[in-house]
């Protein structure tokens, strides 16, 4: 990895990760890393060109946050943990664990996708045409392009098959919004795509894990203290 990840410790016990969602940073998971920290040993990461992580020459892709995840957690001996992924972060988590499923502990995408259409129309295309504006701009700005690269990762990716989630044999919990930006349809495929996956949609949008985070820790609680057979 040619980069250090930036990230916030707290608590101690069984790892659990947290990946914030595209544009964002970890203090994104401000009311989990309290929450959770009582019990879990939480760290909570910037990705790569997020918060206070650089940006580095690797791609900017999903499956290169996968790999610098891969890198982080052998640089701290971390050789299994539980993960949590909000939006692309969840992308990654997803990314994560197919490639190395023996390192995750437990599973929970809030608010993933498996393909771009997964997000609804309406959000979606103000990203797509930013993006094309951004990257028409940014051969002559520096900043444009900089704003391109995070439009370009919601316009271009990920894209999973559902099928390719039947390899997850990892105990799971998908976890989005009723008003969620993602398609309530796809958010229940990623569901049934998994095995051994639970499905729990709260009241709210997309950003649950910090508007209405009582109900979203209680939720993931519970996934992490029970047994799934």
């Amino acid at each position: 990895m040619d980069i250090q990840l930036n990230y916030i410790e707290k608590g101690s016990g069984e790892p659990l990760i947290l990946l914030h969602g595209n544009g964002e940073d970890n203090t994104y998971f401000v009311h989990q890393i309290e929450f959770f920290s009582k019990g879990y040993r939480v760290l909570a990461l910037d990705t790569r060109g997020h918060g206070k992580t650089p940006r580095g020459t690797a791609p900017f892709t999903i499956r290169q946050f996968a790999e610098d995840l891969c890198a982080f957690m052998d640089q701290h001996e971390i050789p299994k943990a539980h993960i949590l992924g909000f939006s692309d972060g969840g992308n990654i988590a997803l990314t994560f664990a197919l490639r190395y499923p023996e390192r995750v502990d437990r599973l929970i995408l809030n608010g993933a996708n498996l393909f771009p259409a997964g997000v609804k129309t309406t959000v979606q295309l103000p990203v797509v045409l930013g993006y094309y504006a951004a990257s028409l701009f940014g051969k002559g700005s520096p900043k444009a392009r900089k704003n391109a690269e995070p439009l370009g990762l919601m316009v271009k990716e990920p894209h999973f098959k559902p099928e390719d989630l039947q390899a997850i044999h990892i105990p799971t919990l998908v976890i989005a919004g009723d008003r969620d930006m993602i398609k309530d349809r796809h958010t229940r495929l990623i569901h049934q795509s998994i095995p051994n996956s639970r499905l729990v949609i709260l009241p709210g949008d997309h950003f649950i894990a910090n508007k209405e985070s009582a109900a979203f820790n209680r939720a993931v609680e519970e996934f992490l203290s029970t047994s799934m057979i």
